[in-house]
């Protein structure tokens, strides 16, 4: 997922189509996600035409909470998949962790007005340093956050270590389509309309461009597969989603 720079050690990583120093990626993410943070679920509604909330109720149905079970959700800044988890379980907890505290507090607001709060906690948080002990959690879910990560598969391996043996992850992705005139299309409307709708909803055009183009650099569904069971995930599998815009990857810690 990395590569070094042929004239220095410093490792690279990719921003979008752009090439950074992994060390600047962090910094660059918050800076998209402070952006657009108020208006953050107005944009997944018009940009997915709201197809974006089966997909995570698909996430759900594959998941199937549980009472007494402890979620963490990463990368999970306004809470929809938080919430979800909390309505199937009943009795359970959630927590989320996000890099962006503006985005946190979307969620937090969110959570107030459907009385979840008392089964919420809400933390700052780097997905490839966890602040939990290990074997902390019963699921690890991350919903359309992996692809912003520096390095993906530091943050498998800590979801791997936070997580109690029979814990389950699951990751909700933009993926590869599998029809090539499926994603001929696609690829239009991503490039020309998206960042258009950012830049009347939010003013905040390159934010959507660079959400677009991280898109098309995630790896596709076999090789993250590859990378799950490569953090020591079994029984792992997918599921693609409106023909593979999106994907569902699923991994237990056995």
């Amino acid at each position: 997922m990395t590569d070094q720079t042929s004239d220095s050690a410093e490792a690279t990583t990719h921003f979008g189509f752009d090439t950074v120093p992994e060390a600047e990626k962090a910094g660059r993410v918050h800076g998209v996600f402070t952006s657009v943070a108020n208006r953050y679920d107005l944009m997944n509604d018009l940009m997915s035409a709201g197809i974006h909330r089966a997909w995570k109720d698909a996430m759900m149905d594959w998941l199937a909470p549980r009472p007494g079970q402890h979620l963490l959700d990463v990368a999970g800044g306004t809470g929809d998949i938080a919430f979800r988890f909390l309505r199937r379980a009943g009795d359970a907890r959630a927590t989320v962790l996000d890099l962006t505290e503006s985005m946190l507090a979307e969620g937090r607001a969110r959570a107030e007005a459907q009385s979840l709060d008392d089964r919420l906690d809400w933390l700052v948080g780097d997905a490839m340093a966890l602040p939990f002990p290990d074997a902390s959690f019963d699921v690890y879910t991350i919903s359309f956050g992996i692809r912003n990560v520096t390095r993906p598969e530091d943050a498998l391996a800590e979801a791997f270590r936070v997580l109690r043996p029979g814990g389950r992850l699951m990751v909700l992705e933009f993926s590869q389509v599998a029809v090539p005139a499926l994603q001929w299309a696609y690829d239009r409307y991503s490039f020309n309309v998206i960042p258009w709708i950012g830049e009347i909803v939010t003013r905040d055009r390159a934010s959507y461009q660079y959400l677009v183009e991280s898109i098309r650099r995630f790896p596709d569904q076999e090789r993250f597969l590859d990378m799950i069971r490569a953090a020591g995930f079994e029984q792992a599998k997918y599921r693609n989603l409106t023909m593979g815009v999106a994907a569902l990857h699923s991994g237990w810690k056995l």
